[in-house]
């Protein structure tokens, strides 16, 4: 908060009243005073004497609203009897008044009752900015050795104030939900969590996402915005897909790592946070420094603390402990009443490689909890890049045969067959990927990931 009391002895006591009971203060004697802190400082409320040496608290108030209009402006008037100036604050803006002389326990309330308004505008302004960034709803599971060692790092790392972490993983396997775990074992718990996918941005658009803009920045800057780093003061903020930005605006994360300072674009001054970043990659950020893609610095200053987090295939032995736990979602939301998997499914599921990852697992799951109409998953339920010889082979068999064109022999086994059925259509289609995932009715994603597995190479996209 903002105290702006000319009478020297009152500002101060009126300080130290507040930052007894935990509040920030910063004092101003004068308006001129007050507008530097204004734009230097992330400001709450501020309680504002209406007759200052050098202007008139109006103009103060007209000021904080045109900087930011979720800034509370507490008025003191000296005037018990005259009710114009009070009214005149509060058309300028002001959320309430107090008249000399108060009593301290009266400031205490209307302060209190104004920084629980403040508060909620925040928390209502940063929820309204990441709605294309959802919590995840999964608890961080797995039983595996490996993403046991996940969740040890995950605590160690909670408890320090403000170490920056690089989560490094495949798409699909958990990283904001890894980040989020991080920020609600923290002392920031309580404290905004504000993921952001920085390959979801338009590249001219992003440096404006992340430190906001100032009115009239440029061209379409009606008024001032506030960016993920300001939302996320005293919390966490989650930078998602880190390896998609561009190289000049690495800098300005750099110095917001480095010194916990930031300027909105069109801004002249520093303002101060508090914010502890957690960054989250897929591709492998070394190899971007040696090609000169990712800053060198940044890379070093991210890496503080690294997770890496397995693939699904790496982690058998969570796969069916976790699709038992989204049929159990999925049961609640669709109303019904799956028991589980059949043994069949179970080896399906268990035999995929999952280049989706978790996220691959629960839209299956989901898929399948829908069509399912009894009372166990079976392999008619999951789609058919899934089911092996109960689906895929039976429909590609007839197509299946050695480059020569002979029939394949019935001693091979699944895999060898599966490759030679897709080395097949690929010659069909000239090595072209988008006609060959077509005709197989697989995703091209799941194509080039059993390409890579039984080293298909030289086709064209």
């Amino acid at each position: 908060m903002l105290i702006v009391e000319d009478n020297a002895d009152l500002c101060q006591t009126l300080a130290e009243i507040f930052r007894k009971v935990g509040h920030k203060v910063h004092t101003a004697l004068s308006g001129t005073e007050a507008l530097r802190l204004l734009k230097a400082e992330l400001i709450d409320l501020v309680l504002l004497d209406l007759r200052l040496p050098d202007m008139s608290g109006i103009k103060v108030v007209e000021y904080v609203k045109e900087v930011d209009p979720d800034i509370l402006v507490i008025m003191i008037t000296a005037v018990a009897n005259d009710p114009r100036p009070a009214v005149e604050a509060m058309k300028a803006g002001a959320y309430d008044y107090l008249t000399k002389p108060f009593e301290l326990d009266e400031v205490k309330l209307v302060v209190a009752k104004a920084l629980e308004t403040a508060g909620l505008k925040r928390e209502l302004s940063r929820l309204k900015q990441q709605q294309h960034g959802k919590f995840p709803d999964e608890e961080l599971f797995g039983n595996s050795q490996v993403m046991e060692e996940v969740k040890k790092l995950i605590k160690i790392v909670a408890e320090t104030p403000r170490t920056s972490v690089l989560i490094q993983g495949e798409s699909g396997t958990g990283k904001e939900l890894v980040a989020s775990s991080i920020h609600k074992w923290s002392a920031r718990a309580d404290k905004p969590f504000v993921p952001i996918n920085c390959s979801a941005i338009p590249e001219n658009l992003l440096e404006s996402e992340l430190f906001g803009h100032e009115k009239g920045a440029f061209t379409d800057a009606k008024s001032l915005k506030k960016g993920m780093f300001e939302l996320a003061n005293n919390g966490t903020i989650f930078m998602d897909e880190m390896a998609s930005m561009r190289l000049a605006l690495q800098p300005k994360i750099l110095r917001v790592l480095e010194t916990q300072t930031f300027r909105r674009i069109g801004g002249t001054v520093d303002i101060q946070i508090d914010v502890r970043v957690i960054a989250a990659t897929n591709r492998d950020l070394q190899v971007m420094v040696n090609d000169g893609s990712f800053r060198e610095d940044l890379y070093y200053r991210l890496k503080v603390m690294v997770i890496s987090l397995p693939p699904l295939r790496e982690r058998l032995d969570d796969i069916l402990p976790l699709a038992a736990i989204f049929i159990d979602k999925n049961n609640k939301e669709f109303n019904k009443d799956i028991a589980g998997l059949s043994e069949e499914t179970k080896a399906l599921l268990l035999q995929y490689r999952w280049p989706g990852n978790v996220r691959e697992l629960k839209n299956v799951m989901e898929r399948a909890i829908i069509l399912c109409q009894g009372d166990y998953l079976r392999p008619e339920h999951l789609p058919l890049e899934l089911r092996g010889d109960k689906g895929t082979v039976q429909i590609l068999a007839p197509a299946a045969s050695t480059n020569n064109g002979t029939p394949a022999p019935a001693n091979l086994s699944l895999e060898e067959m599966e490759k030679r059925h897709i080395q097949t259509v690929l010659v069909q289609y000239n090595g072209n990927k988008s006609q060959t995932a077509r005709a197989l009715n697989i995703s091209r994603s799941t194509l080039r990931e059993k390409m890579k597995l039984y080293g298909i190479g030289g086709v064209t996209e």
